[in-house]
């Protein structure tokens, strides 16, 4: 038996007893994680795929060790310009030892003294902060990408046809993300200028929309 599951915005065949290394999760090496966005399933001859996941399957997992990987370095030069910069960057990693899959909306099994595994849903990582399901709770859809400052109706289709379609996978990238999103979206540098993660990171944590904000101060006549 095995599954494909999404995490981090890519997609993973596992079955128990493998080992993937992984966008980092928050936890400690041993911790549980359950991985709820499950796109197929296959035990013996017999497939089932989801629409697009499976509701009532769920991979379970081990955290194995916490790691980052191999240095990246970037550099940009404009011509004529005087202008040159070059960064470096390692990606923050975790290895995952999958422990089980789980049919029948079986939930994974927890150790003693250990609290309720990590869910992760549509792939996105666990971010700080109030969750998705509160920002809803507090009368703000976190699917609604629009009400991040910066992206309109173009933007938006770009971002959900690329598997962008919460505030948590915004809120979720590290500067490498943003630097291939950047490039494969032409983006013209307009997340990192319009600050979508901190945005992002703002409306999950319940704060209205900058866009809002400063149309009310606006109207109230504050000057900056």
């Amino acid at each position: 038996m095995f599954a494909v599951i999404k995490t981090g915005g890519k997609q993973f065949r596992v079955a128990t007893n493998d080992r993937i290394t992984i966008a980092k999760l928050e936890g400690n090496p041993g911790d549980t994680v359950a991985f709820g966005s499950v796109l197929m399933l296959t035990d013996g001859e017999k497939s089932t795929i989801g629409a697009p996941f499976l509701g009532d399957i769920t991979v379970a997992g081990e955290i194995v060790e916490q790691t980052r990987g191999e240095k990246v370095i970037a550099f940009k030069k404009r011509r004529r310009q005087n202008s040159k910069r070059k960064r470096g960057f390692r990606a923050e990693l975790t290895v995952v030892r999958i422990t089980e899959i789980l049919t029948g909306g079986k939930k994974p099994e927890m150790k003693k003294g250990e609290a309720a595994p990590v869910a992760l849903k549509a792939g996105s990582k666990a971010v700080k902060g109030k969750s998705t399901k509160a920002a809803k709770a507090e009368g703000l859809d976190a699917s609604n990408l629009s009400l991040i400052s910066g992206v309109g109706p173009t933007i938006e289709k770009k971002l959900r046809a690329a598997g962008i379609t919460s505030w948590n996978d915004i809120a979720s990238w590290t500067e490498a993300d943003i630097a291939k999103w950047d490039e494969e979206l032409k983006l013209r540098g307009r997340a990192t200028r319009e600050e979508w993660v901190e945005q992002a990171k703002e409306l999950l944590a319940g704060k209205p929309p900058r866009a809002k904000a400063d149309q009310a101060e606006l109207a109230s006549g504050e000057d900056y």
